[in-house]
């Protein structure tokens, strides 16, 4: 079958205003997507022979996401595979009239469909649950830019949760003035205190400074009055790296005390115990001893 020429502006609109929008789309499965697409019907192909390394190093990412992104795909329908064996996959790239969950013809004179229409209207943050879905959960640990909200440490998808600022046995709730990005160590120790205890705590255990103390209070005032909404554009979009808006991208302040001149943020690793004054003294009253008899 020879290919049909295509309309590239219709295309492209179909793409973003119906066919990523209706099958809910990830940030990787656009990738691999126009990735795909690129090297088959953009080149009058209908078919592609590829191996997953080669996609991988295509889009820039790994080959478990790549490979779960081409299942997710084919499942959808915006692939179809032809051929699989150990010299690579064949897939035929589909467009998005080709696609049964996808219906272009929706599309208006303005260029948007209904299902585009909903996912760019405005969202009121203060009725999202943001333990809800992943991507609202992921816009919680954006906006601390990968760093503790509570020791300043630098934290990364392994060692990273979600804490409430009160505590949900206190009736605190799910609401992004009540939720910050913090590593698992601090999301132990601080418990069912209250987060600006906590920071006390902490600088009384000599892991915060008096100014990052200080900073850390004013943030969660901040954080309570609503000054810190995370980077949502909708509770449905998959949030990737932050480009947030076209027209006015938010700008977020710095974690506390990152590049701070008198003190470096160290990597994330459990703290060090610190030895009772009282052993250290006996240890070194028995060193002394130990000397007098030598000499």
């Amino acid at each position: 079958m020879k290919p049909k020429k295509l309309d590239t502006t219709l295309l492209w609109k179909q793409l973003e205003d119906v066919l990523y929008p209706q099958l809910g789309f990830s940030i990787t499965d656009r990738a691999v997507y126009s990735h795909l697409f690129r090297y088959s019907r953009l080149e009058g192909k209908l078919q592609l022979h590829f191996s997953m390394p080669w996609l991988a190093r295509g889009v820039g990412l790994s080959t478990g996401p790549v490979r779960e992104s081409v299942r997710r795909l084919i499942a959808l329908g915006a692939l179809r595979l032809v051929h699989r064996s150990k010299s690579g996959h064949v897939l035929e790239v589909r467009l998005p009239d080709e696609i049964r969950a996808a219906r272009p013809s929706a599309i208006s004179m303005d260029g948007l469909s209904p299902a585009s229409r909903s996912v760019n209207q405005p969202v009121n943050l203060e009725e999202l649950d943001f333990l809800k879905t992943r991507a609202l959960r992921q816009s919680i640990h954006l906006r601390e830019r990968g760093h503790c909200f509570y020791c300043l440490r630098r934290t990364d998808a392994r060692s990273q949760c979600l804490d409430h600022v009160l505590p949900r046995v206190k009736a605190g709730l799910n609401s992004y003035r009540n939720l910050v990005s913090c590593c698992l160590e601090c999301n132990s120790l601080k418990g069912e205190r209250h987060a600006p205890d906590f920071l006390r705590w902490l600088f009384r255990d000599r892991r915060l400074t008096a100014s990052e103390l200080h900073a850390g209070l004013r943030t969660l005032d901040a954080l309570a009055a609503g000054k810190l909404p995370p980077p949502v554009q909708h509770p449905d979009t998959t949030i990737g790296p932050p480009a947030f808006s076209r027209h006015s991208p938010p700008v977020y302040p710095e974690p506390r005390g990152v590049g701070a001149p008198n003190r470096k943020v160290a990597p994330h690793a459990p703290a060090k115990p610190r030895l009772p004054l009282a052993w250290i003294i006996h240890e070194f009253a028995s060193e002394k001893r130990k000397g007098a008899l030598k000499d």
